[in-house]
This record gives C-alpha cells, sequence and structure tokens, in this order.
C-alpha cells in the first residue's frame, strides 16, 4: 500500500514539473518578443514656441450709463387730452409728448387777459390827464403799478398752460407708455422714459495703482452678453478726482459709439483700456498645458539619435513651467520654455516623458488670440 503512495506521489510530482518547466519556457519566449517588439510612436499636433508683442491691457467690469435719461413726468396735474408719441419712438428736443385738459386755465386766462386790457386802456387815460396836469403823479404811478400786475397775472395763467403741454426735454429714444387717454395725473406722475443712446457713457472701475497710466483719450473696448460678436469702440473722458475708500479703486467714464442702439442704459459690460506699451510674451495655446496641483507643465520635443537604427527620433520631455496673462486661446509663458522650442499642443493627457511622438498638424484646430465662437 506504502508502495503505491510513493509511487502516484512521484508521478504527481513530474507531472507539475513537466507544466511548470513548460510554463516558464513559455514566458521566457513572450518576455524575448516584448523586448523584441518596437512599439509604434504617437501622433500629436505641436507648435513652435515664438516670442510675440501682446499690447498693455487693463480689463474691468462695466456698466453702461446713458449720456441723458430722464424719467418725463408730469409738473402739475391735470386730465390726458392728447397723446402725441408711441413707444420706443425717436423724439427731438422740443417734441411734444402729451398735452394735458387746459380749459379752466384758459378760461382764467381770457379773464386776466381782459383785466389787462382793461388796465392798459386806464393807463393810457391817466397819461393824457397828467399831461394836462388833471391828475395827479401817485395816480399816473398807481396806474402803471395796475398794468405790471394785470400783466403778470395773464403771463402766470400762461405758464401753467405751457407746463400742461409736456415736450421732450432732450433728443432721444422713449421707453414704453406710462399713461393713457383721459387719465388724471398728479404731480410728479411719470410718463415716458427718456434716453440719449447714441454715443453712451460706460462707467467702470480699476484699481489705484493703474490711475497713473490712465489719461483721457485712451481706446476703450466694450463687449457685452447681448450682442456677443460685437466690440464696441469708445475712449476715456473723465477719472473721478478721488478713490473709494472701500475698494481703493478709481471710477472711469468713456464714451462709446453706439449707432445702433445696441448698448441700453444699465447694461452689464466689459471693457478692456488699450494701453499704447506693448509687452513681449513667449504664448503657448491653452490646451498644451498638463494642469496639476504641484504644478503646470508641457511637453517638449527633442530629437535624439537612436543608436540602433543610426535615426534620428522625436522624443518627449515633461517640462514645468510659470505662467501669466490669459488671452484668447494663449497663456503667456513667464519661465520654463525658450523661443524656438516645439512642444505638443493637445491631448496631452494621453503622454508621458520618454515618449516617442511624431507630428501631424492636419487636423490641428487653428487658436486665436480674439476668438469668437458661434453660438450653439
Amino acid at each position: 500500500m506504502l508502495k503505491k503512495i510513493f509511487f502516484a506521489a512521484v508521478g504527481v510530482s513530474l507531472l507539475v514539473a513537466a507544466i511548470t518547466f513548460t510554463k516558464l519556457g513559455q514566458f521566457a519566449a513572450m518576455g524575448e518578443a516584448a523586448e523584441n517588439m518596437m512599439v509604434p510612436p504617437e501622433t500629436v499636433t505641436a507648435m513652435s514656441m515664438v516670442q510675440e508683442q501682446w499690447e498693455e491691457r487693463i480689463t474691468a467690469t462695466a456698466t453702461v450709463t446713458a449720456v441723458q435719461g430722464v424719467e418725463v413726468s408730469a409738473e402739475i396735474g391735470g386730465r390726458v387730452k392728447r397723446i402725441a408719441f408711441e413707444s420706443g419712438s425717436i423724439v427731438n428736443k422740443g417734441d411734444v409728448l402729451i398735452e394735458l385738459d387746459t380749459a379752466s386755465e384758459d378760461a382764467q386766462l381770457a379773464s386776466a387777459e381782459a383785466t389787462a386790457a382793461l388796465a392798459k386802456a386806464s393807463l393810457t387815460r391817466v397819461k393824457k390827464l397828467n399831461k394836462q396836469n388833471l391828475t395827479s403823479q401817485d395816480a399816473l404811478e398807481t396806474a402803471e403799478a395796475k398794468v405790471k400786475e394785470t400783466v403778470a397775472q395773464a403771463n402766470n395763467v400762461r405758464a401753467l398752460i405751457a407746463k400742461k403741454t409736456i415736450r421732450a426735454p432732450f433728443s432721444g429714444r422713449l421707453g414704453l407708455r406710462e399713461v393713457n387717454l383721459g387719465e388724471i395725473l398728479r404731480e410728479g406722475d411719470t410718463i415716458v422714459s427718456l434716453q440719449t443712446l447714441d454715443p453712451i457713457y460706460v462707467d467702470f472701475s480699476v484699481p489705484q495703482k493703474e490711475l497713473a497710466r490712465l489719461q483721457a483719450g485712451l481706446e476703450v473696448q466694450v463687449t457685452v452678453d447681448a450682442a456677443p460678436e460685437d466690440t464696441f469702440i469708445g475712449k476715456i473722458i473723465a477719472t473721478n478726482p478721488d478713490v473709494d475708500l472701500a475698494t481703493r479703486s478709481v471710477r472711469v467714464r468713456a464714451k462709446v459709439t453706439n449707432p445702433d442702439e445696441v448698448l441700453r442704459a444699465g447694461m452689464f459690460a466689459k471693457a478692456t483700456v488699450i494701453m499704447p506699451e506693448k509687452k513681449t510674451v513667449l504664448p503657448v495655446v491653452a490646451t498644451a498645458i498638463a494642469y496639476a496641483t504641484f504644478g503646470n507643465s508641457v511637453f517638449v520635443i527633442d530629437e535624439q539619435l537612436n543608436e540602433e537604427s543610426g535615426e534620428t527620433e522625436k522624443v518627449l520631455r515633461q517640462q514645468f513651467i510659470r505662467l501669466g496673462e490669459a488671452r484668447g486661446d494663449f497663456i503667456d509663458v513667464i519661465d520654463g520654455l525658450k523661443p524656438g522650442e516645439e512642444v505638443v499642443s493637445s491631448g496631452v493627457f494621453k503622454l508621458r516623458s520618454g515618449m516617442k511622438v511624431m507630428i501631424d498638424n492636419t487636423l490641428a484646430p487653428e487658436p486665436s488670440i480674439d476668438p469668437q465662437p458661434s453660438n450653439s
């Protein structure tokens, strides 16, 4: 019995040894094949680092303000007799907007004019008598004062009638009508909004350290969400003489041309002041940067000689960089790269240092310093 167990154990051991020997041979063959296998280079897009001149800019959030804007209201009360405008129309200075009922004032004016005419006739008679020394100087002065009083009363009524004809105080575009025909207006009731939209003001604040660089006449570019594809051009016309105590910033005003009246008072906008100075930068496309908490980097493409094949190969080198101002699709590289170096411009998440690559820019997107993406 023991002999049978012994021979069985020996047989199992020999079988295990044979299987192990076979597998080790297979693994050795696979390792040798892996060593001899050539990994194809990764296809990437690339760009060459070139120095450029960027104009200095100061960017700030801004608010659009009308050059002239007012809520036209009634100076005195009355019933609306006539409405002479349409909502949203353009008016000129002095155009009639509404007329209030003046029946009562017309009657008062007729009475005042009659009283004034009687006073003038009485003054004429007194003057004739005075020349003949048939009346006193006091009577003459009383008659002259009476004329002045009655004329003033008539003029006062005329002024009341004029105030009941409400006119545009300046040229501009009207808003929505706030009154209806026959409505009784009280003093101060709003009739319509009137705004001058071309040109228009754009107000914004800049840090106090930029105050010395700002001056009247500098170009300002304005963009708004309402017209993302348009850039409105204006110039700085004034700065506040004081600095805001809370923010330590200075308020600046620019006048911007607005022929199509796209900009409206109250809009949120972005203002960019174009400075006369320019600076030298080394821009790289944003898609070339691998962002990480321990530092941002790019992959530089170096050329190395393959000693076995004798051919020159393109090999990646991860290079950490320091970034500066971003503008459009580009970011200025302050430190880490040199002009003339070639870097991978897209797909950096799949790369590693030491990897062999080949460059194909056929389908590479065209970066822009002032991109205008379409509305999707």
